[in-house]
């Protein structure tokens, strides 16, 4: 093993894993937006909408995200949108979170008790009150570690993205072993950057965890 390789190569892989971090938070943020909003129709909305987000739950969490992936890649040029593969890259992840993330949030809504917007109705508050000051703050200290578990897991799952052509730090790793013929070095210092990046990951939700316990 030659730690001159990782070194030479240790800021294309540092770059690389930049791009990787601010993909993954784009793709977390867009999925904590769709999970909400598919969160709060289904256990708000009329049958219709419930049923509708059970079948877009179902198939961003039975469909393997690669397929995703290439569905979006390839099928939105087929209806007139034209994306770069950043963008399509970002979609897909952002839309299998949202699956992930409303069920976080459904399964959070029912550890709050029920009285209380039973009793924030009886007081007069609006529906998007009770949602906004009662029932999501609650149900996003609960579900604090099952998120940043999901951010932690989307991070890893981007290295999919490769195959489209973003250059994040597996597709990084794989172009650096490939020119240098060293792929054991790059690979090990692939994996040591992205187990840096989810310890960091895991260490900021457990200070959030614990703040939000002490608030």
């Amino acid at each position: 093993m030659k730690f001159s390789v990782i070194i030479d190569a240790f800021p294309y892989l540092l770059g690389a894993a930049v791009t990787t971090i601010w993909v993954s938070l784009l793709g977390v943020l867009l999925g904590q937006v769709i999970g909400v909003a598919v969160c709060v129709a289904r256990q708000s909305g009329g049958r219709a909408a419930d049923m509708a987000g059970g079948v877009y739950v179902s198939f961003f969490r039975g469909v393997p995200l690669l397929i995703q992936l290439l569905l979006i890649y390839y099928m939105l040029p087929l209806i007139g949108i034209d994306v770069p593969p950043l963008v399509a890259s970002i979609a897909a992840l952002g839309l299998a979170s949202g699956a992930y993330v409303s069920e976080i949030y459904r399964g959070a809504l029912n550890a709050v008790p029920h009285g209380q917007s039973e009793a924030a109705l009886a007081l007069g508050f609006p529906g998007s009150s009770i949602w906004t000051r009662i029932l999501l703050p609650q149900a996003f200290r609960i579900s604090v570690p099952a998120l940043v578990n999901e951010l932690i897991l989307l991070l890893k799952a981007s290295s999919l993205i490769s195959v489209v052509g973003v250059a994040e730090l597996t597709r990084t790793s794989q172009t650096i072993s490939a020119s240098n013929y060293r792929p054991l070095e790059i690979y090990l210092a692939a994996g040591l950057i992205y187990l840096a990046i989810n310890g960091a990951l895991a260490l900021f939700g457990t200070l959030v965890e614990r703040r939000l316990q002490q608030a």
